[in-house]
């Protein structure tokens, strides 16, 4: 019986409580583990700034916050992004909460432009101790992404490689536990061919723009809503859409 794909369009507030859900929804199907043996502490609370003193030094970001200098990375190359590739703020958002959420530790991710989501990706990464593997075509905007990445701090966690994703995949080593796809859109299916079988059990299967360009992937977007080792569903933090696949575990 075909599983049928819901869309649910979130408004930027709706972005937590939708991946922690999603979040819920992956614990449920994974094998009970021991839980841990205590909880982590309470950061200290932070000393007193002096008062009006024009020198005190600010404020430490709280955990969770995007730091100063990756926001003003975020936003000069969405500034500079004239071709619309990156994704919009809200999906970057959704993107970190989602793979901080459920633990996410091997991601890769094709198309990656000027590295705009890579970085939202690699900040939730961070959280888990996962890396991400971020493929992009056009040798330029290969080498930007690279550049960005690096500038704020998360070359340590992600891997920018330049070249046709066709021809790089298989040189990779590995399985993967996410991907997400933000490239051309009519080869989706082709990337989900290539990339299905290397997906862990558990793994998450992420498409963009499945909303405003559905009409570019419709054979995609087939695929997903009747795999039967699959559940999908559609959610639109910024209106453009990112589908959410979910790969079923093995039934006994």
């Amino acid at each position: 019986m075909p599983i049928r794909v819901s869309k649910v369009v979130l408004a930027p507030a709706q972005l937590t409580a939708a991946a922690l859900a999603l979040s819920a929804l992956v614990a449920g199907c994974r094998q009970p583990e021991a839980a841990p043996s205590g909880s982590a502490a309470a950061p200290a609370p932070a000393p007193a700034a002096a008062a009006a003193s024009p020198t005190a030094p600010a404020a430490a970001v709280a955990p969770g916050q995007v730091p100063a200098p990756i926001t003003a990375i975020l936003e000069e190359i969405k500034r500079g992004d004239t071709n619309q590739l990156a994704v919009s703020p809200e999906d970057g958002q959704f993107l970190r909460m989602l793979v901080a959420s459920t633990g996410r530790k091997r991601a890769l991710e094709i198309g990656a432009a000027q590295g705009y989501s890579a970085i939202w990706i690699g900040m939730g990464l961070r959280d888990t101790g996962g890396t991400l593997v971020t493929i992009e075509y056009d040798p330029v905007r290969a080498k930007e992404a690279a550049a960005n990445v690096k500038r704020a701090g998360l070359d340590d966690i992600v891997t920018v490689i330049g070249g046709d994703a066709f021809v790089e995949i298989p040189k990779l080593s590995g399985t993967f536990d996410c991907v997400f796809v933000d490239a051309w859109k009519r080869d989706y299916i082709k990337f989900f061919d290539l990339t299905y079988p290397r997906l862990d059990a558990g793994g998450l299967f992420l498409g963009h723009n499945v909303i405003n360009k559905k009409s570019e992937m419709s054979d995609f977007l087939d695929r997903i809503a009747t795999h039967p080792d699959l559940f999908t569903s559609i959610v639109a933090p910024g209106g453009e859409g990112v589908s959410i696949s979910y790969k079923r575990r093995a039934r006994s």
